[in-house]
Formats: C-alpha cells, sequence, structure tokens
C-alpha cells in the first residue's frame, strides 16, 4: 500500500527535502467527493424536493487552472449527484464518478483508465467512505471540518473547510510546489517602494 507514514505532518513543520515536498512534486491527479468536499457537508433542496447544487467559486476557478497546468481532476459520488454534471462540465472535468456506490472502486477506475499509480494521486477525503482511497493515495488530504478520526489517517489537514476553499488550498500547493501556480509574483515583478 502506499498511503503517507507521516500523518498529521504540516509542510510548514517540514524541511524542503522531506517527504510532503516530494509527494506534492509526484501529484499528476486530484480526486475529491461531491459530497463534503465539493459542496462542503450539506445537502439543499428546492420545494419541489430537488438538489441544489453550489460550489466555491475560488474551487471553480482552481480547477479550470489546474486542469489549464496539466493536474488531471476527478469528481465521485456514491450517490447520483446529476445537477453537479453540467457545472462539472463547464469546469472541464471529464473524469464523473457519480452514483459510484464505493468511493474506493470509482479511485481504482479513474487511476487505472489513466495509469496513475497511487504516488500520482493527491485524495481529499472528509468522512468514513473515503478511509480506504486515504490509505492508499500518494497524498492524503482531509479539509479542516473533514471527520476528527480521519486526522491521523492523512498526510494533510487543509486550513479550509470542504465547500469553501479546501480545494483550491490543495490545488494551489500542488501547483506551487511543481512551479505550475502562474500567480506567485516573482522578486523581479515586485514594485520597488
Amino acid at each position: 500500500m502506499a498511503g503517507f507514514q507521516f500523518f498529521g505532518m504540516q509542510p510548514s513543520q517540514a524541511d524542503p527535502s522531506s517527504r510532503i515536498e516530494d509527494a506534492l512534486k509526484a501529484v499528476r491527479a486530484l480526486i475529491f467527493p461531491v459530497d463534503g468536499v465539493l459542496n462542503g457537508g450539506r445537502i439543499t433542496f428546492d420545494s419541489s424536493g430537488g438538489e441544489l447544487c453550489s460550489l466555491s467559486v475560488r474551487d471553480a476557478v482552481a480547477i479550470k487552472e489546474a486542469q489549464k497546468q496539466g493536474l488531471h481532476i476527478a469528481v465521485v459520488s456514491d450517490r447520483d449527484v446529476e445537477g453537479y454534471r453540467p457545472l462539472l462540465a463547464e469546469l472541464g472535468v471529464h473524469d464523473l464518478y457519480l452514483s459510484a456506490g464505493n468511493l474506493f472502486d470509482a479511485y481504482e477506475a479513474f487511476r487505472k483508465l489513466h495509469d496513475f499509480s497511487d504516488e500520482e494521486c493527491a485524495y481529499i477525503g472528509d468522512d468514513i467512505g473515503d478511509i480506504a482511497v486515504l490509505s492508499r493515495a500518494g497524498f492524503p488530504v482531509t479539509p479542516i471540518d473533514g471527520a476528527d478520526y480521519l486526522r491521523n489517517r492523512v498526510g494533510y489537514i487543509a486550513g479550509y473547510e470542504g465547500g469553501k476553499g479546501c480545494v483550491r488550498e490543495i490545488v494551489e500547493m500542488i501547483l506551487m510546489h511543481q512551479g505550475k501556480w502562474p500567480y506567485v509574483e516573482s522578486p523581479e515583478e515586485e514594485t520597488p517602494e
């Protein structure tokens, strides 16, 4: 099994040659579920019983930028979250595993389809259905509001909640460590005082 061996280590506590740095540099794909991570911990219904779908604009921007920079994005769900299909299609996400039933099986299908190793996959999970994937992914993450018992099963605890910037934080981390986040000013670009 892949998985992290240094549970709970934050990048700020690690030196540049640490395993977390290496893990971030190896990531080629980011996978996360709709419920708890993309839409947060709530499901909202309209008056006729239809599910209302929303996501953070910052997460949406990050998803588009990630794909532009060559990071593969996959979205999984054990439910049929039909309302998310057009939203995710507009963001350019083609790897949708909705009504997957088992998130680990969806992760494996995505990984095998694109010939990714576990080490090349980052996974954000927030609850018990994510445990099997978190134990395999090369860079396992939980949002700050993820279930408490996931905290010792991941390599990183995001500073943002699911549905409120968690995806953006992880995309930025990955791309920054790979030198692909284009919005960081270099010293030459800074304006003199």
